[in-house]
C-alpha cells in the first residue's frame, strides 16, 4: 500500500471530524437543513476514512493455514463497505432530512455562523481534497481521471478523492441552499439543498461500490501487460506454444499469474524445471508485483500420465 494513500486517509479522518463537529453546532444554532446534511455527510466521512484504515492495517497481514494468498482483498471488501454507508446513511439520511424540511419549512436563524462554518469547512476539505489529489496522481500514470478511477487497483486512491470533492461540491450546495433561502426569503430552497447533496453522495457511492464490487470478485491486469506477458514466455526457447494466461489481483500489489503452455517435445524434464525457473524470474524482473506464477504444461501433464 503506498504511503501517500495512507496519509491521504489519515488526514481526510483528522480533517472531517473536527469539520463535523463544528458542523452540528452550527446546524443546532441555525436549525439550517444543508448545514445538518453537511454535518451527516462529514461524520460519515470520518467513519468511512477509519473503515478504509481498517482495510489497509488488515490487508497487510501475513498468509495463514486458512488464507494463504494473504489477507489483501480486505481492503476491497471495506471499500465497498465504504460505498455503502455513503449511500445508505450519508445520502439517505441527507435526502430525508431535506424531505423533512421541505414539508415543514423553517427560515434559517443564523446564517452568519453557517457562513463562517461553510468557509472554514472549505479549507480543511480543500487541504484533505489535495492529500488525496497527491495519492491518486500516482495511479493516474498520464491517464485521464475517468479512466484511472476505472484502471487502478488501489481503491484508497480514488476513495479518499472522491469523498473530498463531494464534499466540496456539497459545501457549495448548502452555501448557495441558504443564501437563496434567505434572499428570496423561501426556507424551502435550504431543504432542496440538503436534498440535492443527498443525490450526489449517492451517486459517489454508486461509483465507488461498483468500482470496488469488480475488485472484489476479481480483476486481471490490463491488455497491455497481459500482451507484454505472453512475449516474455512466448520468447523462451523451451515453450513452443502458450495457450492461455490468466491473472488476478489479490492486492494493489500483489498480482497471481496462471500460465498454460506447451513446452516442445524434445526437451528433458530438466529443461523443463531450468524453464520455470527462468520464467519466473524474468517475469517478476519485469513485473515485480506478480508474486504467484503457476504453470500448467502439456507436455508434463502428458510425461506423467505416460509414467503411471
Amino acid at each position: 500500500m503506498a504511503q501517500e494513500g495512507k496519509t491521504a486517509v489519515v488526514a481526510a479522518i483528522l480533517g472531517n471530524l473536527a469539520i463535523a463537529i463544528t458542523k452540528f453546532f452550527a446546524a443546532a444554532l441555525s436549525g439550517s437543513s444543508a448545514m445538518l446534511s453537511e454535518a451527516i455527510h462529514s461524520l460519515v466521512d470520518t467513519g468511512n476514512g477509519a473503515l478504509i484504515l481498517l482495510g489497509i492495517h488488515n490487508s497487510r497481514k501475513p498468509a495463514d493455514h486458512e488464507h494463504p494468498f494473504g489477507h489483501g482483498r480486505e481492503l476491497y471488501f471495506w471499500t465497498l463497505m465504504v460505498g455503502v454507508l455513503i449511500f445508505g446513511v450519508g445520502g439517505g439520511m441527507s435526502i430525508y432530512e431535506g424531505l423533512t424540511h421541505l414539508a415543514e419549512p423553517k427560515p434559517i436563524a443564523d446564517a452568519r455562523s453557517n457562513y463562517i462554518v461553510l468557509g472554514i469547512s472549505a479549507v480543511f476539505e480543500s487541504v484533505t481534497w489535495v492529500f488525496g489529489w497527491k495519492a491518486f496522481s500516482k495511479e493516474r500514470r498520464g491517464r485521464g481521471v475517468i479512466q484511472a478511477i476505472h484502471a487502478t487497483k488501489d481503491p484508497t486512491s480514488f476513495s479518499v478523492l472522491l469523498e473530498d470533492s463531494a464534499a466540496l461540491l456539497g459545501l457549495l450546495v448548502a452555501s448557495l441552499g441558504i443564501f437563496l433561502s434567505r434572499y428570496l426569503n423561501q426556507p424551502y430552497l435550504d431543504g432542496a439543498a440538503s436534498i440535492v447533496i443527498g443525490g450526489l453522495l449517492c451517486v459517489i457511492a454508486t461509483v465507488m461500490v461498483y468500482e470496488s464490487r469488480g475488485l472484489l470478485i476479481g480483476e486481471g491486469v490490463d491488455q497491455q501487460t497481459l500482451q507484454a506477458l505472453r512475449e516474455i514466455v512466448e520468447g523462451d526457447g523451451a515453450v513452443a506454444h502458450v495457450q492461455h494466461l490468466h491473472t488476478i489481483y489479490q492486492s494493489p500489489r500483489r498480482v497471481l499469474l496462471v500460465i498454460q503452455l506447451r513446452f516442445k517435445d524434445h526437451i528433458s524434464a530438466v529443461d523443463v524445471r531450468e524453464a520455470v525457473r527462468r520464467l519466473e524470474s524474468n517475469i517478476r524482473a519485469r513485473f515485480p508485483e506478480i508474486k504467484y506464477v503457476f504453470f500448467g504444461a502439456e507436455s508434463i501433464a502428458s510425461e506423467s500420465a505416460s509414467s503411471d
